[in-house]
């Protein structure tokens, strides 16, 4: 017996609400459709590379995040961390840097990151402090050493190497590259051990321990890789600016876990992904864009993200109700 098309589009619908991001993956389209009608120029190669550019930093912070909130955890230092990382490769770089700078500056930066996100590992997994308290003090702490490290925003960085950054590798802008490439090690990530330890640690701790789960050195491993994440958003930019700023880091932490609840990625732990936080932080990206051209009070960036964040939260809740109807 041939099913109609009534009876068959319920379990259609289904079937793609079961995507954790779909609701984000809607307001992508809707946001970008908006932008593209104040910014005709929009999906012109040179204004979409540039808009990638600055999306990037905060697309990989929230990727970052999302896999310490997988773990049940949060990182409210995040934002510290960038700035941490900014000003150390810059005060090792120079206008003049050669090739070896270049490295000792970026892995220097880089391993800055790890080691920051080691320390929350830390205070977190072994000596088991509150990780929202925990985060948020160590956030001062990597403030503080950044403003000592450079009081003032400052420094300057080869050109040749942010025309690398800016520029494109195989044709390909290096922005959008790098995007691709964090959805693929993502990908193979997931079809590791470590990712569903990581999911069961998020999901039921408890639960994981008891079966064997190595749960102190996940959590451990999550804040590592959400401090790595962070050095590169830094690194991204100390690239797209050219300059240091102690405090550039800031205001990215809040935005990083509204992005990862725009992408679908509860709080709670144990469900989501990084490619919806990712869509979660060009969402809130392209708003700024929205705002800037359609000559609206910045403070409208405000009540339209707290408006995306219900609409966000929303969201599962009318997925699952979707669900529960009868084919």
């Amino acid at each position: 017996m041939i099913k109609s098309s009534t009876a068959y589009t319920p379990g259609l619908l289904r079937t793609i609400f079961r995507q954790s991001y779909l609701v984000s993956l809607l307001l992508l389209i809707g946001a970008v459709l908006i932008n593209y009608a104040l910014q005709p120029n929009f999906f012109r190669p040179g204004v979409l590379n540039g808009n990638l550019q600055t999306f990037l930093p905060l697309m990989l912070l929230a990727a970052g995040q999302a896999v310490v909130v997988i773990a049940g955890g949060i990182d409210l230092s995040v934002g510290a961390i960038i700035s941490l990382v900014n000003v150390v490769i810059v005060r090792l770089l120079g206008t003049h840097a050669g090739p070896t700078e270049i490295l000792l500056a970026i892995g220097a930066g880089l391993l800055c990151g790890v080691l920051a996100g080691a320390f929350n590992g830390i205070c977190v997994a072994y000596l088991r402090f509150q990780p929202i308290v925990t985060t948020f003090a160590s956030s001062f702490v990597f403030s503080g050493l950044a403003l000592w490290i450079m009081p003032s925003p400052g420094g300057s960085v080869p050109s040749a190497l942010m025309d690398v950054f800016q520029g494109r590798l195989l044709g390909i802008p290096s922005a959008l590259l790098i995007i691709v490439v964090i959805l693929l090690l993502w990908n193979l990530l997931r079809a590791t051990r470590y990712s569903r330890y990581l999911y069961a640690v998020g999901g039921q701790a408890m639960s994981a321990y008891i079966t064997g789960v190595p749960v102190t050195r996940i959590r451990l491993s999550s804040y590592m890789l959400s401090g790595l994440m962070a050095a590169l958003s830094a690194l991204a930019l100390v690239l797209g600016t050219g300059t240091g700023d102690p405090l550039v880091g800031s205001p990215m932490t809040l935005t990083s876990i509204v992005a990862v609840v725009l992408g679908g990625t509860r709080l709670s732990g144990g469900q989501g992904g990084v490619a919806g936080p990712m869509i979660g932080a060009a969402i809130l990206s392209i708003i700024l864009n929205i705002i800037a051209f359609a000559n609206v009070p910045t403070w409208w960036q405000t009540l339209v993200n707290g408006l995306i964040v219900m609409i966000a939260l929303a969201g599962p809740g009318l997925i699952a109700l979707v669900r529960r109807q009868p084919a």
